[in-house]
């Protein structure tokens, strides 16, 4: 028999009432959406700091937070698997460069030791801490004990294999960290090799990186080149100054805005010139980058004018999201350093004032920067002063949150929830 027709009025109720699950459905799923960006931001700027802790006066860890959220900061370099720090950046989303010290390569560098000490330095807090990297000793290669010369790569493999056995290779990479006292010829950029006593060792780094994807990591400082030459480069070129009319390379024809651009391609062109196989896929990351602030009587250089203009610079750079004259479509990526000053760090004075903060959380000096387009803000902690500029004192103020555009979400749950409502009020 011929089925009976369906009342229309039963018919527009059914409608109203699948329409009104779909609403619930959608407002739950940008609400699960909000809560996942909450818990785990999305890092989109490329910029990020080293947190070092060489000092007796520093603050736990804790209070790096606010001063990370208020640069709009997402990305840190640490330099040991500190137990507190490691918890204190748990659920943050914040990514970590995590440091394997000197001390322990002997250890790593054999492959039961390496498991050993992932688990016990590393594996105990994921996934909640967001570790991203492993950086394998620091200059280990530009220092004088051999022995570490001799572990470096076997501890960078026995790590990665660990990783693998463990299937966090694709999620967690292996890394060192090299002075630029690597290359025997930085100048001009094209002409750019390492020195030939350590390539027996860079070349099978290089083939490392080549087969992981992990990045070579630079420690580049125009401070120092400008400090050993100030008559030979100008001022304004080592800073960064967008003004500064730059210098060509006559070889390639590349024209260098600034003395950080050039020492990377310096870098680039000695990887080519030693690996070009690996010169196609390996990609340099600047893992420290600063200007100190003060330093002893010959450190001329070092005062907080300069330490200012240069971290603004580097924070403006990175910020265009640009390449190098020789790599434009790679966007530097680049940790500064430091975000505090360390009162213990042996050496000359400047090297106790590369912080961006002191230990009581107030900036060393007024550094402004203006954030591109699509930076990660998390504070929004925007002065509004006639340029609109971002000042660095914002960030020892107390932070709104991570995740920007989180009163928009909430707004559209608000909206999907209402019409769910208004559905349930007038539906016949």
């Amino acid at each position: 028999s011929t089925p009976p027709i369906m009342p229309l009025r039963d018919g527009c109720r059914r409608q109203l009432q699948r329409a009104r699950g779909l609403c619930l459905a959608a407002a739950l799923c940008v609400l699960a959406l909000a809560l996942v960006s909450d818990a785990s931001p999305t890092p989109v700027s490329l910029l990020g700091i080293n947190y070092g802790r060489v000092g007796n006066n520093l603050p736990p860890p804790q209070a790096a937070l606010p001063l990370l959220q208020g640069l709009g900061i997402a990305r840190v370099r640490l330099y040991d698997p500190e137990p507190g720090v490691l918890r204190a950046f748990a659920k943050t989303g914040i990514e970590l460069y995590v440091g394997v010290p000197d001390q322990c390569l002997a250890a790593v560098a054999e492959p039961a030791g390496a498991t050993s000490w992932l688990k016990d330095s590393i594996l105990r807090y994921l996934p909640d801490t967001k570790i991203v990297a492993l950086t394998v000793g620091n200059e280990v290669l530009t220092g004088n004990d051999t022995a570490l010369t001799r572990n470096l790569l076997p501890a960078m493999e026995s790590l990665h294999g660990a990783l693998a056995a463990a299937n966090l290779d694709k999620q967690i990479a292996v890394t060192t960290a090299h002075n630029l006292g690597v290359l025997g010829t930085s100048y001009p950029p094209s002409a750019g090799a390492f020195r030939k006593d350590l390539l027996q060792y860079l070349c099978p780094i290089l083939d490392f990186h080549a087969k992981t994807g992990s990045p070579f990591l630079v420690n580049a400082y125009p401070y120092f080149a400008y400090s050993d030459d100030p008559k030979g480069i100008h001022l304004d070129y080592a800073l960064l100054e967008p003004s500064n009319p730059g210098v060509p390379d006559a070889n390639t024809g590349l024209h260098y805005p600034n003395l950080l651009v050039a020492q990377v391609d310096a870098a680039y062109h000695a990887i080519s010139a030693a690996n070009s196989a690996a010169a196609r896929v390996v990609e340099i990351r600047i893992s420290e980058t600063g200007w100190p602030s003060a330093g002893d009587a010959n450190e001329k250089a070092a005062t907080p004018e300069s330490a200012a203009r240069y971290n603004s610079n580097v924070m403006r750079l990175v910020a265009e999201w640009k390449g190098t004259p020789l790599k434009p479509n790679v966007p530097l990526r680049v940790y500064v350093f430091a975000l505090f000053n360390e009162n213990m760090k042996p050496g000359p004075a400047s090297e106790r004032n590369y912080g961006l903060f002191k230990p009581d959380s107030t900036p060393v000096y007024p550094l402004t920067y203006k954030p591109a387009h699509g930076d990660f803000t998390p504070g929004g902690n925007s002065t509004g002063g006639d340029n609109d500029y971002y000042d660095i004192s914002a960030a020892s103020r107390e932070p709104t949150g991570f995740v920007c555009g989180k009163g928009m979400t909430l707004w559209v749950i608000a909206s999907f929830l209402a019409a769910f409502a208004h559905s349930r009020v007038h539906m016949p």
